[in-house]
């Protein structure tokens, strides 16, 4: 199982990553929106994604064509809703939201989506948290709550902090069904979600009477939407193939606290919240990379392509057509399994739990 330890340790830190270049944006962004309109530069922070992603994808096709698996037909309407859900949906209703909410209530309200993916996570997706994985993601929530807490307004107008919670809740969808297609090749799935949810939103913007920035501002937020959502999304997409979504979210959820610890080269100052949400997130990170689960379990008979090695749980033929050398992807049969092991709710680990096992 060291291969499988492997992959949980550098999902870890695909996570982490994903939430280093996300929260890169934020301070970047806000230089940004002085020259380009929210749903324009959110639509071109998407459209340089899937473009940067796709045209990365094309120099190492030949290279890497047997080492991830490409998306099929069933993975269709998975990659749809995550789409409509997290690339249209989301934004606009944030958009909408903020409109009528005050930027400090704004923020508290978004560590919702980790909120809301966890709980779907289990509730619709059957994925196990145990004792520790709990404690390390209420950890994670509590710091994303000190870096954004603000005295919070009820009152005045309510449309737009509801606003705000539905498109968390669309978001974590999003998160949820984006998981079931993270045995595809993470590029394809990036690019797809970028080059539609880019295109969506900028023809949203010029439709509302916006328009695109100049040349050099233009550049800016190509760039930035390239490393923050693009390689963000791709390296999300492999943390969601080896730890799980709610394991992957509450990682995830670290970017505005990066994003607030890069705003002190920008002069913000240290606050005692900011020291707060530093220990808490270190505590549940802590608790997150310890945590240990494995009980004897049932394999489900399956096939299936992504990209393997020849480990305890794939031990099958070779065809003449299929790939040499590892790892690499091809359609192949998982024949039922009954085993005891640690592990992750990863893609071959989606079984249920009763409660001693869950502990």
């Amino acid at each position: 199982m060291r291969a499988e330890q492997d992959h949980r340790g550098a999902a870890s830190w695909y996570a982490l990553l994903a939430a280093i270049l996300f929260g890169l944006s934020t301070p970047l962004a806000k230089g940004l929106l002085a020259e380009v309109s929210p749903q324009i530069l959110a639509g071109l922070f998407y459209l340089a994604s899937g473009i940067g992603l796709m045209m990365l994808r094309l120099p190492l096709q030949r290279r890497t064509i047997h080492m991830e698996a490409s998306l099929s037909r069933k993975d269709a309407p998975w990659l749809s809703g995550a789409v409509v859900f997290g690339g249209i949906l989301g934004p606009v209703l944030l958009l909408k939201g903020l409109v009528q909410t005050p930027v400090s209530n704004a923020s508290l309200l978004l560590n919702l989506e980790v909120v809301f993916t966890v709980i779907i996570a289990q509730l619709a997706f059957h994925e196990n948290i145990d004792r520790k994985a709990s404690a390390g993601i209420t950890a994670i929530i509590l710091g994303g709550a000190f870096i954004t807490w603000q005295p919070f307004s009820v009152g005045g107008e309510l449309l737009g902090p509801l606003a705000i919670a539905l498109a968390c809740l669309c978001w974590a969808i999003d998160n949820n069904l984006t998981q079931k297609v993270s045995a595809g090749d993470p590029r394809e799935v990036a690019a797809i979600k970028g080059l539609v949810a880019g295109t969506v939103n900028i023809s949203l913007g010029l439709l509302f009477g916006d328009t695109l920035p100049g040349i050099e501002w233009l550049g800016a937020a190509m760039l930035v939407g390239f490393f923050s959502y693009g390689l963000s999304l791709m390296l999300f997409v492999l943390a969601l193939r080896n730890l799980g979504t709610a394991r992957t979210g509450a990682y995830f959820s670290m970017g505005p606290f990066i994003g607030a610890v890069i705003g002190l080269i920008w002069g913000e100052p240290i606050t005692v919240f900011l020291v707060a949400a530093a220990v808490a997130m270190a505590v549940g990170v802590w608790f997150l990379s310890t945590e240990q689960h494995g009980h004897p379990h049932v394999h489900a008979a399956l096939v299936h392509a992504h990209r393997h090695v020849h480990d305890e749980h794939h031990q099958h033929a070779h065809g003449p057509s299929d790939p040499a050398g590892e790892p690499h992807s091809h359609l192949h049969e998982h024949r039922q399994l009954a085993h005891s092991h640690k592990h992750y709710p990863d893609i071959h680990h989606r079984h249920s739990h009763n409660r001693k096992e869950e502990r």
